[in-house]
């Protein structure tokens, strides 16, 4: 259905009178003439999979639909059962005809369809705010997107995983880079000609990572993105005539048959305002469980062996060198056999371990080492070669002594816990495993307490004991990262726990910046009972418990009750349209960095919501888990 000639049915020629002579007395008009609300939502997003806000029948009776004018433009607004935006339908050019579709959730807009040029057909396709920042041209406006004007690294993985779900080859086609884009970028022939090779044929494997995936149906759900940070290849490893922006080995988290299941994106390259896939996603299934190497982040063996082997690299270590090369240029891809997997793994940590033993520097000794243990551990953790772990104890036991014993430490007790879970299929099964795991992060953590691995270690014990309520045991590991790591992130944040567990009938004080610049203080708010709620516009709990806290405030602000927002989120351009939409009106401070902003490593914030409930004299009276408790305890404390 073409939603720009749809939206003239049922109520397009009354529609028309309103555009242009309602704006003279809407009020009247829209009583004698205006559209019905269940015809309003009756127009749905020309895009699947948006999640926008729709009231149930019985709110019905509660919304709204009016008619609005903003300069030349002019439309309906739907409004929800509190007074927030539900629809927006506008005609931006006076030429009577709905050209824009906006779509909300939580009185946010998170979807536009659009009639760029005004056809009556959507031809362009937005996500917006919460809903995302994909841009998607429609040039035919068959409701299929053609092409991307802006896609985000993490969207592109979504919109590949729903190509693979829905077995769309055209969608999956239009996140892949293409010859022509590559020839863009300048990428060198050879890895131009890899990539290429990649993206070959790209049915025929699309077809064949749905066969191997069971469960990967219309059911399935893409849940979300995850990556290492992306890396900058500068121009002058000779790779692209112009640096590059990547992503390696991303993956994608699909819940499928109530079951998680990773989708290996691989290798992503910007081109500007958009982000592509080097190859086809492949399920990572079954026993087939392996990393595949991308192909631009690779080490640059081939100019080693050219211009630096005559400089003094040792002939064994040369071949070493070329070898690798060549065994990682041939590496299998996810859907081959586990065999061929177990093999590529046991053959590259068999070639790092003789370079280990070729090096002359103990440096580069230790720099093949940690090679080597992290693609075990790699190795292991998503399953491509099970045998890595007892060679990971190997090295753990003939490290003993070195200055790597904590590191392959660690992570042979990663690859093992990892190892260990794949192996249970109960809940006591896991339960199990998850003691073990922190018996083992115990153990390391006394064995090599001045390890930086064991900070984070150590961090990981007292987020356990504090989530299951085990607090004094939470408050003396975070003692002991503060004292042993003093100099560490984790430390900062290990502070802020230990400040946040034991704020209870003391001063709170929390200094920051408003959205606008200016200074902000917990103290300039003494005298009132202050809620301060750290909180981010992306928290789904945030979202739920916000229609009680509106209610709260206007209730009993009159009577002194004050909220201070402390945002997490990561940038103020999700902020800022959340708090306008919502029509939140309590002060907000907020730092850049999100959960590792100043204001959170203050209180070592590790969830949202967080709230402190302070007494009018600035101390802190409690710490409510939820909004139920707040509405609880105001009441009296407001007497006091």
């Amino acid at each position: 259905m073409k939603a720009g000639n749809a939206f003239r049915s049922p109520w397009f020629d009354y529609s028309i009178t309103l555009l242009v002579v309602g704006m003279l007395a809407p009020s009247v008009l829209f009583a004698a003439e205006g559209p019905k609300l269940t015809d309003v939502l009756k127009y749905k997003p020309v895009q699947q999979g948006i999640e926008y806000q729709t009231p149930t029948p019985a709110e019905y009776a509660d919304c709204k639909v009016e008619v609005e004018k903003n300069g030349k433009a002019s439309g309906w607004v739907v409004l929800g059962p509190q007074g927030e935006v539900l629809r927006r339908f506008t005609d931006t050019n006076a030429d009577n005809v709905v050209d824009q579709w906006k779509y909300y959730q939580y009185g946010i807009e998170v979807y536009r369809d659009i009639d760029s040029n005004f056809d009556n057909k959507v031809d362009q396709c937005r996500w917006l705010n919460t809903g995302g920042a994909r841009w998607g041209i429609d040039n035919n406006a068959d409701g299929k997107i053609d092409e991307w004007k802006l896609l985000s690294a993490q969207e592109a993985s979504r919109v590949a995983v729903e190509a693979l779900i829905n077995n769309d080859l055209v969608a999956l086609q239009q996140v892949m880079i293409t010859p022509a884009e590559i020839t863009k970028l300048g990428i060198s022939n050879e890895l131009s000609r890899q990539i290429q090779e990649n993206i070959t044929g790209a049915a025929a494997q699309m077809k064949k990572a749905r066969t191997a995936a069971k469960g990967l149906d219309a059911k399935a759900k893409w849940m979300r993105f995850d990556a290492t940070t992306p890396g900058i290849i500068p121009a002058d490893e000779g790779k692209a005539r112009e640096d590059l922006l990547v992503y390696e080995n991303a993956m994608s988290i699909v819940e499928a048959g109530g079951q998680t299941m990773l989708i290996q994106i691989g290798e992503l390259v910007s081109l500007g305002d958009v982000w592509k896939l080097t190859a086809v996603p492949q399920p990572l299934v079954g026993d087939s469980l392996q990393l595949a190497s991308g192909v631009l982040m690779q080490p640059s063996i081939t100019s080693l062996s050219n211009s630096e082997s005559m400089a003094g690299i040792p002939e064994e270590v040369q071949k070493l060198l070329d070898a690798l090369q060549k065994l990682d240029a041939a590496s299998p891809s996810p859907s081959d056999s586990p065999e061929a997997i177990a093999q590529y793994n046991a053959k590259r940590a068999d070639i790092l371990e003789k370079l280990v033993e070729a090096s002359a520097s103990t440096e580069e000794k230790e720099q093949w080492l940690q090679q080597m243990i992290d693609g075990l551990a790699a190795a292991v953790q998503t399953g491509g070669y099970p045998p890595g772990l007892e060679r990971l104890k190997a090295l753990e036991v003939s490290l003993k002594n070195n200055s790597l014993s904590a590191y392959v430490s660690y992570r042979r007790i990663l690859a093992e816990y990892s190892s260990r879970l794949k192996a249970t299929t109960d809940d006591e099964g896991r339960q199990q495993v998850q003691s073990w795991w922190l018996d083992e992060l115990e153990k390391f953590s006394k064995a090599h307490e001045d390890s930086v691995d064991a900070a984070e270690a150590m961090f990981q014990l007292a987020l356990a004991q504090e989530f299951s309520g085990e607090v004094s045991e939470a408050q003396k590991w975070y003692e002991t990262i503060s004292k042993k790591h003093p100099t560490l992130t984790v430390a900062k944040r290990a502070d802020g726990a230990l400040r946040r567990l034991n704020s209870d009938g003391k001063p709170f004080l929390l200094e920051g910046s408003n959205l606008a610049g200016g200074k902000l203080s917990s103290a300039q708010l003494k005298g009132k009972v202050t809620l301060v709620i750290y909180w981010a516009s992306w928290s789904k709990r945030c979202q739920e418990d916000l229609p009680l806290l509106k209610e709260l405030y206007t209730e009993y602000r009159s009577s002194g009750f004050e909220i201070l927002g402390v945002a997490i989120d990561q940038t103020p351009e999700t902020l800022k349209p959340f708090l306008t939409q919502q029509k939140i009106n309590w002060p907000q401070m907020y730092e850049p960095g999100g959960d590792e902003s100043s204001t959170a490593m203050e209180y070592g914030i590790i969830m949202v919501p967080t709230m402190f409930l302070l007494n009018k004299d600035g101390t802190v009276h409690s710490r409510p888990s939820n909004v139920d408790d707040l509405q609880k305890l105001l009441p009296e404390l407001l007497k006091k």
